[in-house]
């Protein structure tokens, strides 16, 4: 007979780590099945080299409170913080369980800037730090237009910068560096010791519906190609850019009109000690015209495994594949009757996205560290090697004035039954992953959800309230989380 289980997790990233470590907190007697294509779990955009592992809380990042010709509107900037609030308050609550190791072996506090240029930059920034300021969630950003006072933050952004430009920057000393990777790892860790089947180098091929409402799920091991099939009453497709494949192969009505672009990145990195001892930050600035938001430009710390290095970048690649270690036909393989109208009305919307990923692709390594040198002007070709990130599907839909609108951002497909869910889009997923998964929950578990809500606020003592509404539980959450995880508050 056909083994059955409660949930099958595809996909051995953040998500399904995430995912797994929630339900086993909520239902310790599910059984619960993960399945992972690679060698390792964390490979694809998980891995702490395919990321920027940037803990994303809008601190630095221009695109969640864009320049407009009205007033500034903090909202989106404010979601975000708090959506990282909760990942914070679940890291903690891990580590105090010890469930997750020491925190600096994922967490690391790193301020997070934002650096502009030119006067209309320079004055847009101000603007939106007079807005910031005023938010409990953004207590302590600072700013300045001083070469002196922004030396001292971010050595590197100074040093021979020409005269008489106008330039200035914000800081927040309470930012992060995440080592998704290692987070992740633990995560499955844990699960596995908790009785949790991860199986890796085992494909997922097919999904089918059963007349009882579960999932039947065929796969084969990639190592020989044995066959096996199981049962799930509930399955969570977290497997990156090919969660669009496998949830069109299991028929849901939901996932019709969706399509994913390909967009892959490369950083430029050094590890070069005397270069890496003078920055200590997350700098980040605008896009350039026409680039998607997850282009922004930024010069960053990162640790992973105890070991710091830089990264500047991205810049964009492009290539079939929806995963770094997918297919070339992927791109082509999406197509069906039902997306492929929005994604051409994308591609013809959007000729300044291929504009700039034609000029992304004709850069040459001196040309990428010539951009590097608007950030930091003393950079030597010979200090920095390019990496290969990792590959971001992003999100083509049917939009009922436009056709088809591309996406920035995540979104969640689940049946309408609630049996099956996925999630499509890049960032900022990882960051923003406990309040993802705690949605899909909810949606996905209606009759649990109730019984479940006080183990969730165990693990996420604030869990259902608006911090940035409540200056002391804000002050109370971010000094209680920064205290567990050994991070600036």
């Amino acid at each position: 007979m056909t083994e059955s289980v409660d949930v099958v997790l595809i996909g051995g990233g953040i998500m399904s780590a995430t995912l797994g470590t929630l339900l086993h907190e909520l239902q310790p007697d599910w059984k619960i099945v993960a399945f992972e294509r690679l060698s390792d779990v964390a490979q694809e955009s998980s891995n702490p080299w395919n990321n920027a592992g940037t803990g994303h809380a809008a601190l630095c990042e221009l695109n969640y409170m864009p320049q407009t010709d009205g007033p500034l509107d903090p909202a989106k900037a404010i979601s975000i913080n708090e959506q990282f609030q909760q990942s914070r308050q679940f890291w903690s609550s891990l580590v105090e369980k010890g469930v997750l190791d020491a925190p600096s072996t994922f967490i690391n506090a790193t301020p997070h800037m934002t650096f502009v240029r030119g006067e209309k930059d320079v004055a847009y920034l101000k603007d939106r730090y007079e807005v910031l300021k005023q938010e409990p969630l953004f207590e302590g950003i600072e700013f300045s237009e001083d070469s002196r006072v922004i030396n001292q933050w971010a050595p590197l952004l100074m040093q021979k910068r020409r005269k008489g430009e106008p330039f200035a920057a914000t800081r927040v000393p309470a930012g992060t560096d995440v080592d998704f990777g290692a987070l992740t790892h633990q995560l499955f860790d844990h699960l596995r010791d908790a009785g949790t089947q991860v199986l890796t180098n085992h494909e997922v091929r097919s999904l089918k519906k059963q007349k009882d409402g579960s999932w039947n799920i065929k796969y084969r091991n990639a190592l020989g190609h044995t066959p096996g099939r199981l049962n799930a009453k509930f399955v969570f497709v977290g497997a990156g850019g090919w969660a669009l494949k496998l949830l069109q192969r299991s028929g849901i009505p939901e996932i019709k009109g969706y399509g994913v672009f390909p967009i892959g990145g490369q950083f430029l990195k050094t590890t070069n000690p005397a270069v890496v001892s003078q920055h200590k930050a997350k700098v980040y600035s605008q896009a350039s015209v026409g680039a998607p938001p997850m282009s922004v430009p930024h010069l960053d710390t990162r640790v992973v495994d105890g070991e710091a290095s830089l990264l500047f970048g991205p810049f964009a690649t492009f290539s079939p594949k929806f995963l770094k270690n997918g297919s070339i036909l992927d791109i082509v393989s999406q197509v069906r009757a039902h997306n492929l109208w929005p994604m051409l009305r994308v591609a013809f919307a959007n000729p300044d996205l291929i504009t700039y990923l034609l000029g992304e692709l004709t850069k040459t390594h001196g040309k990428k560290v010539d951009s590097l040198r608007v950030f930091m002007p003393t950079a030597k070709d010979e200090d920095w090697t390019l990496i290969q990130a990792g590959q971001r599907a992003q999100v083509m839909k049917k939009d009922p004035k436009k056709g088809g609108v591309l996406q920035f951002g995540t979104e969640v497909v689940s049946a309408a039954d609630g049996s099956i869910a996925g999630l499509l889009g890049a960032s900022p997923g990882a960051s923003t992953a406990v309040p993802i998964m705690l949605q899909l929950l909810k949606s996905c578990f209606p009759e649990q959800y109730g019984a479940w809500e006080p183990t969730l606020r165990d693990l996420i003592p604030t869990y259902g309230q608006k911090l940035n509404e409540d200056p002391a539980a804000a002050d109370e959450s971010m000094s209680a989380t920064a205290d567990a995880l050994n991070i600036a508050k």
